[in-house]
């Protein structure tokens, strides 16, 4: 807590001895023009995600640093990354409406968005991932959180009804492989579920599956969403991703109720028909043409003007 509060007080300090035009903070200090916010308020965060009866001090002290910035640190934009991350916003400060621009993180569209049959061929042939098969990939650094166990139900409850193909799982990421290697065991799904750990070449994985799901308990935005849909994977994410802006219900994705294993599934199932995916894929790609870091950056800029 003592780092925090230090960090704090010497961008105070800093800010005074520059005087600079625009102030435009990632985190909570106490005066700003613009914050970009990549969070629900914190003492929300603490009741509604952690579960905690009790706010610690520190979460104290940061919820108070968070409505001083708001309230009468200057603000004059904030920026949430998602529409859901902004409705929280509003409900614990409705002062701050007026002020609210939703900017999304940028999407690196050339790294993600390159296609090649011969990379994809390449990467499945890595996990044994036949040509007809269609392969499901989750990407999370906390299996539980990020929703794992209801894509595994979901995708047994849709093996038992595929015909003439199989779905296949890709676990990319952080979380206790040796729990949910057995839970797939348990499901049926024994050899359906690859799990890579962390990786770095996201961008081949991407090319590797047909289709993207996040199925999170919360999450504020989930970059990983909209990587996927640059790669031209449909995706399927769950109520709580703040990424569900940029889904097109049957066009380019679904929004699903993490627990609704049934609706998942049947999901997955529509997802086997190949010119159904090819166009989807398409409009995945089509949906994000807009989020590149370049357009951010100018948005920001016209915002930096404006001020």
């Amino acid at each position: 807590m003592a780092d925090h509060c230090s960090f704090r007080f010497l961008c105070s300090k800093k800010i005074k001895e520059l005087q600079p035009d625009i102030v435009h903070t990632h985190d909570r200090i106490f005066k700003a023009d613009i914050a970009s916010v990549h969070s629900i308020p914190h003492l929300t965060w603490v009741k509604k995600i952690r579960g905690k009866r009790f706010p610690s001090l520190y979460d104290l002290v940061t919820g108070w640093v968070e409505r001083k910035l708001y309230e009468c640190g200057g603000c004059k934009k904030i920026l949430p990354v998602s529409e859901l991350a902004a409705q929280e916003i509003c409900q614990k400060y409705p002062f701050v409406q007026g002020k609210i621009e939703i900017m999304p993180p940028g999407i690196d569209l050339e790294k993600f968005g390159q296609r090649t049959p011969e990379l994809r061929a390449q990467t499945r042939r890595e996990f044994d991932i036949k040509d007809e098969d269609l392969l499901v990939l989750f990407v999370g650094m906390n299996f539980e959180l990020k929703g794992l166990d209801p894509l595994l139900a979901s995708v047994a409850r849709a093996q038992g009804k595929i015909r003439g193909k199989r779905l296949r799982l890709l676990v990319v990421g952080k979380g206790n492989m040796a729990k949910y290697a057995n839970l797939a065991k348990r499901l049926g799904l024994e050899g359906d579920v690859f799990f890579t750990g962390v990786r770095k070449d996201m961008e081949r994985l991407y090319q590797a599956g047909d289709v993207f799901c996040l199925l999170s308990q919360f999450d504020t935005f989930g970059m990983v969403v909209g990587e996927a849909l640059a790669a031209g994977l449909h995706a399927i994410v769950s109520t709580q991703v703040g990424a569900k802006d940029l889904i097109r219900e049957g066009e380019n994705g679904y929004v699903v109720d993490r627990q609704d294993v049934e609706r998942i599934s049947s999901v997955l199932l529509n997802m086997t028909e190949d010119s159904r995916r090819k166009i989807m894929s398409e409009k995945a790609r089509e949906s994000v043409s807009g989020c590149g870091w370049q357009i951010l950056v100018r948005r920001v800029g016209e915002l930096y003007d404006t001020l």
